[in-house]
């Protein structure tokens, strides 16, 4: 009786990868987002140029941003001003079968009074900023002198 191996290979699954935010920082705005006032001054590098500003839990960036919309007139402002908190809630009912317990950190950082410097051009000031902390390549507490 002879037993044979087989050597072909085995087949591969594909493997999905995205780049891992830093631990560091998503600890950092997870202690932010304990306290809806507090604020940090941040200077962080990502694809599109150097940002600036304060960093902001996502509950205060949620209600900055719903005030600033309530200021614009027409009902179209009004839908948007609720936005953020509308997603919430999807996303709280879609979570809802999942274990309570699973304690997830950040995956966004929010901004407010930002300067965006990229390449050469003009710096531009916005109000409030939210990006993905994957993209965040490089940060510092502070802001440039």
């Amino acid at each position: 009786m002879s037993a044979t191996a087989d050597t072909s290979p085995a087949p591969s699954a594909a493997v999905i990868t995205e780049p891992l935010p830093d631990l560091q920082l998503q600890l950092l705005i997870q202690l932010l987002d304990e306290d809806p006032r507090s604020s940090l001054p941040f200077t962080l590098t990502h694809p599109g140029g150097l940002l600036h500003g304060d960093v902001i839990g996502h509950e205060q960036w949620k209600a900055e941003w719903a005030r600033s919309l309530r200021q614009v007139e027409g009902e179209g402002a009004n839908l948007l001003a609720e936005f953020p908190e509308t997603v919430d809630q999807g996303v709280r009912e879609l979570r809802a079968d999942e274990d309570a317990e699973t304690a997830r950190l950040p995956r966004w950082i929010h901004l407010r009074d930002v300067t965006l410097v990229v390449g050469a051009m003009s710096p531009v000031s916005l109000p409030l900023w939210r990006g993905r902390l994957a993209d965040v390549s490089g940060w510092a507490l502070g802001r440039p002198q």
